[in-house]
């Protein structure tokens, strides 16, 4: 067990990595894996187990079956094999460049933003 819950770890693939995102849509998996690469990063990338859910409950004589719920949309979990690397400090250190050369923001990274361009640092801002 970690000692810092942000700075995660676990076997992807069979090698080593620090955890970057889990339980990611396939799109997010793959902004991930080029943004990340981008910046010389080795990326794995496995399918998430499946969730654990409770076990049905016997139907009663006379009863109706419960509907099936719908299949479970595959996720993945995105690694690193960089055993230093912490997402929230690669943010707001500003390590993290995007393919145009801007520096990766918060908003980038959770893809609220198309582009990147917060080149002067919040604590620089003049308001």
């Amino acid at each position: 067990m970690p000692i810092n819950q942000n700075h995660l770890s676990e076997e992807l693939n069979g090698v080593k990595c620090c955890i970057v995102e889990k339980n990611v849509t396939p799109e997010r998996a793959s902004f991930l894996q080029h943004l990340l690469m981008f910046n010389k990063y080795t990326v794995e990338i496995a399918e998430s187990p499946p969730p654990k859910t409770a076990a049905p409950n016997p139907v009663a004589e006379g009863a109706e079956a419960p509907p099936l719920s719908p299949p479970l949309p595959k996720t993945f979990t995105v690694g690193v094999t960089d055993m230093m690397f912490n997402p929230i400090n690669a943010i707001f250190g500003r390590l993290l460049h995007t393919p145009d050369g801007h520096v990766v923001t918060l908003a980038f990274w959770y893809q609220k933003d198309k582009s990147s361009h917060d080149e002067i640092p919040y604590y620089e801002r003049k308001f």
